[in-house]
């Protein structure tokens, strides 16, 4: 595996702060990797770094195997590529601005005519190469700017929240093809964003960066679906966080139980120990009416009752008593065709697979 990017021993301190501290870091070629994190976190920061725009108080940052260091660092620079949240487009044609990276290189007029030409049909902005580019919406300057990026073939792609000033539809519509591009491509691609979907259709791997320091790093689905701790759970959006004790584990397969109530998760643990139970609220599912009264429910088939309905776009949160707090997602339809309410009684379901245990300790 060819490692485009390694970090050793970083440590950014500004005003005396440190703002980023990340012992070991690496981005192999053709990997797309998300940082991911809250305002403040240090993103920019190791963006920065990567982008060889920063010199560490500590540690060493290699570009394709060499160190980078402030006589190379200028060098190194022009053999990336970086798009920003704003496009930043001259005041001259779509096409001028797509082959301005080629121009400054010394490219040969035919081959700039041709590779503009592929990079505009790649994002799907060939009709507009004539127009001005000041006169474009948001979602097409950011078309022309990622054009921009990867017509000269950069080694690595730096993306700084480059779809949080799009709306909606846009947003999507551009993340979709560009995820599509960089993995026909495989460009090595680092992106930060607070943004979880983005992180979650674009990157391989992701890094969650909280107060500076790189909390976990795995394949995007584990960190969205096996968050590494409470705090890691808690940005990536898990709303259901309940303390159980173990009754039994085997073959991989644990019981637990919290508020009287037992379910099974499709994980490891050891009998007796207390785990908090980390469930994310679109793999629940919600069926209305009570079992009859005695009636024992299989695991993972909880008794409740709707405390909450809050509008989430087209989406309602519907937060569940099940003498413990649970929170699903639904649907608009669903909420209308179950006859969703505050007090109605419901019955929680979610598979085995779909909770994470984090360990707490013993009782």
């Amino acid at each position: 595996m060819t490692l485009v990017v390694e970090l050793s021993g970083i440590r950014i301190v500004h005003d005396g702060r440190a703002v980023l501290d990340v012992p070991d870091l690496s981005v192999a070629q053709g990997e797309v990797l998300a940082v991911i994190g809250p305002n403040g976190a240090g993103k920019s920061s190791l963006l920065r770094l990567i982008g060889a725009l920063e010199t560490p108080a500590a540690g060493t940052v290699r570009f394709q195997g060499a160190p980078v260091v402030a006589e190379s660092a200028l060098a190194m620079r022009r053999r990336m590529a970086s798009v920003f949240q704003e496009p930043l487009l001259a005041d001259t044609t779509v096409f001028d601005n797509v082959a301005m990276g080629l121009r400054f290189r010394g490219v040969a007029r035919g081959q700039v005519e041709t590779r503009v030409a592929r990079w505009l049909a790649r994002f799907a902005i060939a009709p507009l190469a004539s127009r001005p580019a000041r006169t474009l919406s948001g979602g097409e300057a950011q078309r022309a700017a990622l054009a921009r990026a990867l017509v000269v073939e950069p080694e690595l792609l730096l993306l700084d929240e480059p779809f949080s000033a799009l709306d909606q539809p846009t947003r999507e519509a551009l993340i979709g093809d560009l995820g599509r591009i960089l993995r026909e491509e495989r460009i090595t691609t680092v992106l930060v964003t607070h943004d979880h979907e983005e992180a979650m259709v674009l990157a391989d791997r992701v890094g969650v960066l909280i107060d500076g320091r790189l909390v976990q790093l795995d394949t995007t689905s584990r960190v969205f679906r096996a968050p590494a701790s409470e705090e890691v759970a808690r940005f990536v959006g898990v709303e259901t966080m309940i303390e159980c004790r173990v009754l039994s584990s085997q073959g991989g397969v644990s019981l637990i139980e919290a508020g009287g109530q037992s379910m099974e998760v499709a994980q490891a643990a050891v009998p007796g120990e207390r785990v908090r139970l980390c469930l994310r609220a679109e793999d629940v599912t919600l069926k209305t009416g009570s079992p009859p009264p005695g009636a024992a429910l299989p695991p993972n088939r909880l008794k409740g009752t709707v405390a909450r309905l809050s509008p989430v776009g087209l989406h309602v949160r519907v937060s569940v008593d099940c003498g413990f707090p649970l929170t699903a997602l639904v649907t608009q339809r669903a909420v209308e065709e179950l006859g969703l309410d505050e007090g109605v009684k419901v019955t929680v379901q979610f598979k085995a697979t779909a909770p994470h245990l984090l360990r707490i300790g013993k009782p």
